[in-house]
């Protein structure tokens, strides 16, 4: 299924590659950068599943989904797509005023930014139609779905201390390098990577992650039990005016992530 919104790197054209990667088995799904949770949403619930996310704004989101949707969707009912009401949440926003607000008034609030940004930014309106009722379906079945998801809000390296185990597997979808400021309410840096890679090489469990390929996230990730795979995608954004741009990310994992078989990958890649 989809993920009930969109998000700034979201992993919608990654996620079957992404699943074709896990491990043949663990008994915890751990998804440390949740963001849109398109590999959440599109696998199947066939563990103990755990959604984590530094954004307070967003897992006030999450949660509401999950456990208030008539109420959430009872507030966006009547919200317009108008520039001047953007811009009010914007600033708002950029106040950090939002968080004042009621949960369900919050949640909304949040988002009706998102889905009325430019490019998931939050700042910009994106001046194109877009019918909130639309999403109604979508709110209803991310409801259903999260049920029995754990919904968190740590900062990473404490949350991967909570769960570890060696039935645990780690999905990190982090910041990618030199664009840690677009993730304003996060306050991601340069020096987080380094962190990260700290927390899961000291973790129990297994752990794939998703990041663009660059060369300084493959010097850090130099390691011996480590390995990168680059995968390389169409750029749907450059398709504009560059047809047939591609763009390169890499898998970085402590484990073989082949051992589900080579016939599904390449189907899933084809696709």
């Amino acid at each position: 299924m989809n993920s009930f919104l969109a998000w700034v790197g979201g992993k919608k054209a990654l996620r079957d590659a992404v699943l074709a990667r896990f491990p043949p088995e663990f008994d915890r799904y751990i998804e440390v950068f949740g963001g849109a949770g398109w590999v959440l949403f599109h696998k199947p619930p066939d563990s103990f599943e755990v959604f984590n996310d530094y954004n307070s704004l967003l897992v006030n989101l999450y949660r509401c989904v999950r456990d208030r949707p008539q109420e959430l969707m009872h507030e966006l009912q009547y919200v317009l797509n108008a520039r001047e009401d953007f811009m009010y949440l914007a600033e708002l926003h950029k106040a950090r005023r939002l968080d004042e607000l009621p949960e369900i008034k919050r949640a909304a609030c949040f988002y009706q930014l998102i889905r009325y940004s430019y490019g998931c930014g939050l700042t910009s309106f994106a001046s194109k139609s877009h019918s909130i009722w639309r999403d109604f379906p979508l709110i209803d079945r991310a409801s259903h779905r999260l049920q029995s998801v754990v919904i968190e809000n740590q900062d990473f390296e404490q949350f991967i201390r909570h769960y570890d185990s060696p039935c645990s597997f780690f999905y990190c979808d982090p910041p990618y390098y030199a664009t840690e400021d677009y993730y304003m309410d996060v306050g991601f840096t340069k020096h987080d990577h380094m962190r990260l890679r700290n927390a899961v090489l000291s973790s129990q469990g297994k752990f794939l992650i998703s990041y663009n390929d660059c060369p300084e996230i493959r010097k850090i990730w130099e390691h011996p039990d480590i390995q990168i795979e680059q995968i390389r995608l169409l750029d749907n954004l450059r398709q504009r005016y560059d047809n047939g741009a591609m763009y390169e990310e890499i898998f970085i994992s402590n484990y073989n992530t082949s051992e589900r078989g080579g016939q599904y990958r390449q189907l899933t890649l084809l696709n």
